[in-house]
């Protein structure tokens, strides 16, 4: 059986990565009371529901992006992190605000053909904030990673 080392260090990297963002994300999770992830290709989006000191609940949203670097001979992988903490008495704005833009990307733009096939199944943002129906955003996504 042959060893192939760069993708053996590549499959290493990635793991060691995935290790990082963990360690990094269990310091966080004390405060944290709800979670969920949405996996959507190369990204994860993780919506954390927290609690600040002064006992209040806020929404914090991250965006996780495996990046590739092919600095060296051998691409190594680390994880691109963004955050934005949304709270309470901003939600209507948010959610407004994300509505209207929803919606003019709808009214002017064409859905890509790559995602032709998906057309029937994405509906518009009022019908999601407003449906008491089951969606796909209601779906978990559990993600258990133990490295000893």
């Amino acid at each position: 059986m042959a060893i192939n080392i760069s993708e053996l260090r590549q499959n290493v990297n990635t793991l060691t990565g995935l290790k990082e963002e963990r360690l990094n994300t269990m310091e966080n999770e004390k405060d944290i009371v709800y979670s969920q992830a949405i996996k959507a290709g190369k990204r994860i989006y993780y919506l954390d529901v927290k609690r600040n000191k002064r006992d209040e609940l806020f929404l914090s949203i991250t965006e996780s992006k495996r990046v590739t670097s092919n600095e060296s001979s051998e691409p190594t992988f680390t994880f691109e992190k963004h955050k934005i903490f949304l709270y309470q008495e901003d939600f209507s704005k948010f959610i407004g605000g994300l509505s209207q833009a929803i919606g003019y990307i709808h009214e002017h733009q064409e859905l890509p053909e790559r995602f032709a096939s998906q057309k029937d199944d994405i509906a518009p943002i009022e019908d999601v904030l407003t449906s008491d129906e089951p969606s796909a955003l209601d779906d978990e996504l559990k993600i258990d990673i133990d490295f000893e």
